[in-house]
């Protein structure tokens, strides 16, 4: 516990001193005025976030969002005691990104401070950063990673949290999402005929998840391709829920991604609890989004298989891979300029080998959210319901009603 407290303390630390830091800067070139081109500080300018930037030498945008919430959750379907408060801040970000030297050579970094992000939940060890990734833009259709990042799995899961129209992702995308892993990545854009695009992304990596050590010698290889038959969306709006571009025509876009991941140690590949045996596991992900003038649809199914998802120890404890399948549907409309009503169905069902362990899990969703700024300050209130082994009934054991207010604010 020492060792977690210790990490916590110093990732706070470097926290303050950053910000400070940021503080002392902008004053320092306020206090001086106009900026002269013989000047060797960088520029300052706020736009989308804060630009730190110097002629072609350099480029940094420094960007925060929080996301503070309040929630509860019932004893029952007929019983409205209730079973837990949820009072946090569930999610504390600082991101940085731009280029050092020249343009083709960019970089991503985003650490969290928040104790849900820093995995202090499940971990005594904190774990800040999100992600670290250098690039190398070839051209504007391919560019190259190496580093950590999320993988091209489901769509919601590559959307960030900052851009859902839910509180929190689905519960499919809780079970069988391939979340971050570090290793190489490559992204490639075809455009085709008629202002059609195909988009390829691929990805060698460790296949043990964030911030992982040296484990095995199995990696985890990962493609997606995406089609988009009517053009690209506006301000990359297929990685954006709901439509709050109004699209004057119909965008579509449909993705499909495998993943196999050799010799996993954790119950979900790159995610869970570790394994007391290595696995080999395979996901296959199908999604899809469409918009059009303020209307929404998203859809996905995801899967996750092995040929022997059970491991135990010496001393009779049974660990096992989460296989089977899941599914979430989400629909929205805007029906103000600044207000959006959404619905969600989301199911999980486990598959037939560790059914006699977990059951199969239902979930339905209403949510309001209220746009500020688009998604960098919002308002967002859901309400849901959950269900247990496909029974609704209220008094079946296990459902509950839920109920979740967030406040997303941010550059």
């Amino acid at each position: 516990m020492e060792t977690g407290f210790t990490s916590y303390r110093i990732t706070r630390r470097f926290f303050y001193h950053f910000f400070i830091f940021s503080i002392f800067l902008f004053q320092f070139r306020s206090s001086f005025g106009q900026t002269v081109e013989s000047d060797e500080r960088a520029l300052l300018n706020v736009d989308e976030g804060i630009r730190f930037s110097k002629d072609s030498l350099f480029l940094m945008n420094l960007r925060f969002r929080m996301q503070n919430r309040a929630g509860l959750n019932t004893l029952g379907g007929d019983e409205f005691s209730i079973n837990a408060f949820e009072m946090r801040v569930r999610r504390l970000r600082l991101r940085f990104d731009g280029f050092v030297g020249n343009p083709k050579f960019q970089y991503y970094i985003q650490l969290a401070f928040s104790k849900a992000d820093l995995d202090l939940e499940t971990s005594v060890i904190a774990q800040p950063i999100r992600d670290a990734i250098i690039y190398y833009i070839v051209s504007d259709d391919l560019y190259f990673g190496f580093g950590q990042s999320k993988l091209p799995g489901n769509r919601q899961r590559v959307t960030s949290s900052g851009n859902l129209q839910f509180a929190d992702r689905s519960i499919a995308n809780g079970l069988f999402n391939i979340d971050r892993d570090f290793g190489f990545f490559a992204y490639y854009t075809k455009k085709l005929k008629q202002d059609s695009y195909l988009q390829l992304k691929g990805v060698v990596s460790s296949g043990d998840g964030r911030n992982a050590s040296a484990i095995n010698d199995g990696l985890a290889y990962t493609g997606r391709l995406e089609y988009l038959p009517f053009g690209l969306f506006k301000n990359n709006g297929d990685y954006s829920e709901g439509d709050l571009e109004f699209e004057p025509r119909p965008k579509i876009s449909i993705g499909i991604t495998y993943s196999k991941n050799f010799k996993a140690n954790k119950t979900s590949g790159q995610l869970g609890q570790e394994l007391f045996e290595k696995r080999t596991m395979d996901s296959f992900i199908l999604d899809g989004v469409l918009k059009y003038k303020g209307n929404a649809i998203l859809a996905e199914y995801m899967q996750r298989t092995s040929p022997d998802p059970f491991t135990s120890n010496l001393a009779g404890e049974m660990r096992f891979v989460q296989i089977g399948h899941g599914v979430n549907m989400q629909l929205s409309k805007v029906i103000y300029q600044n207000s959006e009503l959404a619905l969600r169905y989301s199911f999980v069902v486990p598959g037939n080998q560790i059914t006699a362990f977990q059951q199969r899990i239902d979930e339905a969703m209403m949510g309001y959210t209220y746009y500020l700024r688009g998604h960098r300050i919002k308002l967002q209130g859901n309400f849901g319901y959950k269900w247990l082994e496909g029974l609704p009934n209220l008094d079946n054991s296990g459902n509950s009603w839920t109920g979740m207010f967030q406040v997303e604010f941010g550059i």
